[in-house]
């Protein structure tokens, strides 16, 4: 029998109880009244707080699905343990053998995922709780360095020029970029 037949027949009980002292209370005399009617809420108090409440315990669960055609691949695949910790990875491959797949953890920690992938213009970085990992072909664009008119400013203000540097070292087939900003202040007081 399910939950709600069986807080419906109760209910319904407990309304049939109550109609029938009510009907008797009207029938008897005047004194009884009241202490049938009293007897009437008890028993409605007394059903209410023993209405059993069934709680469903955590259900793990697995799922998962692949599709190829001529487009290419796609794939999905996650499970639970049914207390709010959650793996699964999902991703894709195109015609021309771009891919890109995700892999995440959700948990109490928060969510965290690992993209790889060989998209062009996806430079490794890693924003936000991403892990970016990159197999694009690096492409190296040099730049003249960027010139700063000189501004004077009145009170207590600073001249700053920013300047930024990108590292990349290769570690076997991966490659690892890190950018750094270095400012340099020039401090000069005008009264």
């Amino acid at each position: 029998m399910s939950d709600d037949r069986e807080d419906f027949n109760t209910l319904t009980i407990i309304v049939l109880c109550l109609a029938s002292l009510i009907a008797v209370a009207y029938a008897s005399h005047h004194e009884h009244q009241e202490v049938l009617i009293l007897a009437a809420l008890s028993i409605v108090a007394y059903a209410s707080h023993h209405v059993e409440h069934h709680h469903h315990h955590p259900q793990p669960y697995k799922f998962g699905y692949e599709i190829k055609d001529h487009h290419g691949s796609q794939h999905r695949h996650e499970h639970g343990d049914g207390h709010g910790h959650v793996q699964g990875s999902y991703g894709f491959t195109d015609h021309r053998g771009i891919h890109r797949e995700v892999h995440y953890v959700a948990d109490k920690q928060g969510f965290r995922a690992t993209v790889k992938t060989n998209e062009p213009g996806t430079a490794n970085q890693d924003p936000a709780h991403v892990k970016l990992h990159s197999d694009a072909h690096h492409v190296h664009h040099h730049h003249e360095p960027h010139h700063h008119k000189e501004h004077h400013h009145h009170g207590n203000q600073h001249h700053g020029h920013a300047q930024v540097y990108h590292h990349q070292h290769h570690d076997g087939n991966h490659h690892h970029g890190h950018a750094q900003v270095y400012h340099q202040h020039h401090g000069h007081h005008h009264g």
